[in-house]
This record gives structure tokens, C-alpha cells and sequence, in this order.
């Protein structure tokens, strides 16, 4: 066994914002004081560890001198407590709108996990999906016009196309958006979602997109410039947070891991 040092490329502020919430969690299940292997701060720096390197539990858990059910406790923990201060949807549409934001934008994206279990009613895996030929969870995300990463929803498997998922748990809230001034962009798997949400005309069968009106045509550059940014927002979490290309914990818990990355993608700015 060979010793060296190392350097978690993540502030240390944000480990010191997941060790306060940490300390805050352990008082209010009242955990006493030097009870545990690990303080709030070296939990933290586990936790991390986990989200920016996608390191393997056993390891982590044996660089910090904990047993593998400790390291796995500690994670699970760090990232209930980081989810817990993820926005609800309607906080970040009222906030959109006192920004006086023209429009926010709505996509899908598709985190791979291998530790799958479920069929459908028609026999398939619950969690394959049929378009990516992967095991996937499928999160439904806001962005800003900007691209910046504003709200993730809860996973559904990766059969769901994205506009199910959207309507279980985004469209009712956009809706209501929209009448309010705050129109939503997204892209052509969205075809049918209703009033408020923009969505690019589809060409007719057969024929190019020469055979739409020009006004048309110029509405559907537009919408597509638009929200192109918003494929930035799902970008920039799996490029920083690297757990989100491929989670081995159970895929139910890929809606509160994509949650805890949000918080902490902001308090990385």
C-alpha cells in the first residue's frame, strides 16, 4: 500500500456549505457529539468525492477509514440532506417571473444505472429505454434562457418518453406559467403538450422542411436557437458532477442524486 496526497478539485466552500447541513442533520436526530467515525466536515469531503469523481464506495469508504455499510450510510445521508434543498418547481417559475425571464426551457435527459429490476405491463424492462437501447432513469429538467440549471424533476425509467414524464411532473406547473407570461421552449418530443409551451413546427410526412410557410419555418429557427442553450444545463451537470454519466446506486434514487447535484451546483458559483 502506497500513501499519497491528493486535491478535491471542488471549492472548500461548498464542502463547508454540505458540512454545516450535515451538522445541522445530526442535531435534529439528536446524534451525540464525537459519536461517529467521521465528522460533518470529512462526511462531506466523502460525499463530494463521490459526486465529482464518481469514486467506488468501498474505496472512499477505505481512504477515510471507515467499513463499506459506514461509507455507504454516510452518502446516502450527504445526499438526502443536499436534495432536501433543492427548489420546488412553482419557488423557481415565481422567481423566473419576478426576473422578468422571457421564457424558460424544458428537456430531458437520461442517466444510465445498471442495477435495474421491473417489467412493464407488456413484458419490457421498465427501465430500458427503447431509444437509447440503455438502462436509463428519465429526469425532466428547467433551464434558464441562459442555459443555467433551475429545477430537475424526480426520476421516471427510462421507458417513459419524455412527455409522460413532463406531465406528471412538470406540465400543470408551466401551465399556469404561461398564463402568467412565462412561456416554456422545448423540443419536438414535446409535440401535443398544449397552450404555453413552444414547441418547433414538424414538417409534413415526406416532404422537406421547404414545404412549411416561411413564417413558419422562421418561427421554428427561432424556438430551436432558443432553446438549444437549454441542452447546456444537462451538460454542465454530468461534466461537473460525474456520478450523473452512470449511477450504480439504486435508479430510484437518481431523482434525489440529480436534486443534491443541482444544490450544489449552485453553490459552486
Amino acid at each position: 500500500m502506497i500513501t499519497y496526497v491528493a486535491t478535491l478539485d471542488v471549492p472548500r466552500h461548498v464542502a463547508e456549505f454540505l458540512a454545516r447541513l450535515l451538522e445541522t442533520h445530526r442535531r435534529q436526530i439528536g446524534t451525540p457529539r464525537r459519536s461517529r467515525a467521521l465528522g460533518p466536515f470529512r462526511q462531506a469531503v466523502l460525499v463530494l468525492r463521490w459526486f465529482r469523481d464518481r469514486g467506488c464506495v468501498h474505496c472512499l469508504a477505505r481512504d477515510a477509514g471507515v467499513s463499506q455499510a459506514i461509507g455507504y450510510r454516510y452518502l446516502h445521508e450527504g445526499i438526502d440532506v443536499l436534495a432536501d434543498q433543492a427548489p420546488d418547481l412553482h419557488q423557481v417559475l415565481s422567481q423566473c417571473q419576478r426576473e422578468g425571464m422571457a421564457h424558460v426551457i424544458l428537456d430531458g435527459t437520461l442517466i444510465k444505472s445498471d442495477r435495474l429490476a421491473g417489467v412493464r405491463e407488456n413484458g419490457n424492462d421498465l427501465w430500458f429505454s427503447q431509444k437509447h437501447k440503455a438502462f436509463d432513469g428519465n429526469i425532466q429538467f428547467l433551464s434558464a434562457p441562459d442555459g443555467t440549471p433551475l429545477w430537475v424533476a424526480d426520476v421516471e425509467p427510462g421507458s417513459a418518453p419524455d412527455i409522460t414524464a413532463a406531465r406528471i411532473h412538470a406540465l400543470p406547473a408551466l401551465y399556469q406559467a404561461a398564463a402568467g407570461g412565462l412561456p416554456t421552449l422545448t423540443d419536438k418530443g414535446y409535440i401535443g403538450t398544449g397552450i404555453g409551451i413552444h414547441v418547433s413546427v414538424r414538417r409534413p410526412k415526406g416532404q422537406s422542411e421547404q414545404a412549411l410557410h416561411t413564417d413558419t419555418r422562421t418561427t421554428n429557427t427561432l424556438i430551436r436557437d432558443l432553446r438549444a442553450l437549454g441542452e447546456r444545463a444537462a451538460a454542465e451537470l454530468k461534466e461537473r458532477w460525474r456520478t450523473l454519466k452512470h449511477v450504480t446506486l439504486s435508479p430510484t434514487r437518481i431523482g434525489d442524486i440529480v436534486r443534491a447535484s443541482l444544490v450544489l451546483n449552485g453553490q459552486w458559483k
